[in-house]
């Protein structure tokens, strides 16, 4: 298959991709007039890049809002509240109905790599099982890599750390954390250490609901940093929400960010959920609720966007549209300058695949695995603007998914 009339990010005119055997053969630069073949596709102008990604989300509570209530006060508390309840009735096959039925509405927008935190702190580890089911019957679409997230903490929750060691012997590819829900600080810095040291035991990729909150006192993400720093493990860490950063003062941030500087370490943030939870015990003016976002970049530091959750007990909305929470998150941010929005795809695509360590197993390069997208837009900016949906999703060199674009006719 070709790929003619492609526009690439940060390269100059049309490009022509050549897919074969599963994989990208050749990408050259057009000159003259292609000739499209039988089973070849004209981008006709539009931006072609690697296919979006999801670094957070939580599939396993997916599609439960209201079950058995709903989530009254909005707040992340009442929302673990909310889903202790449904998760003493979940069941393998529930879990894996509604995965599934929302990996199609991932694979709808684009999305092929896919990190799912699975709520770890439960006996019988009812979802995880489900999940690794579904990891494996989902390849088609998606592929996915599951965190052992431990929703009501390690020290807090009985045989906590035992059961994270059995999600990993069991094959979960990530290793999560909460420290901040911890009962103390002590339990919240121990709880570091312990998945830290698993990580170094296992291999495994790091990834830590950190300092979730909007207490400016909530400071886990400096003993995270420092783990990681001084076990050479930062490219396999990636701190979540971090979002008593916004309630941090300036001085401590500029000590703060030296050490992550240091240290090599990814950030995931949720924008859409975090100005839903956070901000909650406040009065006039009501706190943002999110991370550093723009000064983490600019200061050289890895930072993602992630959607987080699908209509459950935290967020009623969503649909598995992550330009949506894109352009959210750059108003949320104060991200609309023109720098900006020349990079913004950056934050679902190339951001999001180094914090999930895919390497090359993603990116348009020849030789990498031919999963693409064709947009509807030419540049970030227009795809922003427009919310244009992705036109074609490639996976492993065939046709995954085509749309056509919406007609609206005037009488």
């Amino acid at each position: 298959m070709h790929i003619i009339n492609a526009r690439l990010r940060n390269r100059e005119g049309l490009h022509d991709l050549h897919l074969e055997n599963g994989r990208i053969a050749s990408i050259t630069a057009q000159t003259g007039v292609p000739t499209l073949m039988a089973g070849d596709l004209d981008a006709a102008g539009n931006l072609v890049i690697p296919p979006f990604v999801e670094p957070h989300i939580h599939l396993d509570a997916t599609l439960t809002a209201g079950e058995p209530r709903w989530n009254m006060s909005g707040t992340l508390f009442e929302g673990i509240e909310c889903w202790g309840e449904r998760k003493a009735t979940i069941t393998q096959e529930d879990t894996k109905a509604r995965a599934k039925k929302t990996i199609q509405a991932l694979a709808a927008h684009g999305i092929q790599h896919v990190r799912t935190h699975v709520d770890v702190t439960d006996p019988d580890l009812t979802a995880l099982k489900a999940m690794l089911q579904v990891r494996e019957e989902s390849t088609h679409l998606i592929d996915l890599q599951i965190v052992a997230f431990p929703q009501e903490g390690i020290e807090s929750f009985r045989n906590g750390r035992e059961l994270m060691g059995e999600a990993i012997r069991l094959g979960a590819d990530v290793i999560g954390g909460i420290p901040h829900f911890e009962y103390t600080r002590d339990q919240g810095v121990s709880s570091v250490k312990f998945l830290m040291d698993l990580a170094e035991r296992t291999g495994c990729l790091v990834d830590v609901h950190c300092d979730e909150t909007d207490d400016p006192h909530s400071r886990f993400l400096e003993v995270l940093a420092e783990e990681a720093r001084s076990r050479d493990m930062g490219a396999r860490v990636t701190a979540s929400h971090t979002t008593a950063m916004g309630s941090y003062d300036n001085a401590y941030c500029a000590k703060l960010f030296r050490l992550l500087g240091h240290s090599g370490i990814s950030f995931v943030s949720c924008p859409t959920e975090s100005i839903h939870l956070q901000g909650r015990f406040d009065n006039f003016p009501k706190r943002r609720g999110v991370t550093r976002v723009n000064e983490l970049l600019e200061a050289g530091m890895n930072v993602c966007f992630g959607q987080d959750s699908i209509v459950d007990p935290w967020y009623p909305l969503g649909n598995g549209n992550i330009l949506r929470v894109l352009e959210a998150g750059l108003h949320i941010c104060h991200m609309l300058g023109y720098r900006n929005l020349q990079n913004a795809l950056d934050l679902v695509t190339d951001n999001s695949a180094k914090a999930m360590a895919l390497g090359d197993r993603y990116g348009l390069q020849a030789g990498r695995p031919a999963n693409l997208l064709i947009l509807s837009a030419d540049s970030d900016y227009e795809v922003i603007r427009s919310q244009g949906l992705p036109l074609y999703s490639i996976r492993n060199g065939k046709v995954l998914m085509k749309r056509q674009p919406a007609q609206v006719e005037f009488m």
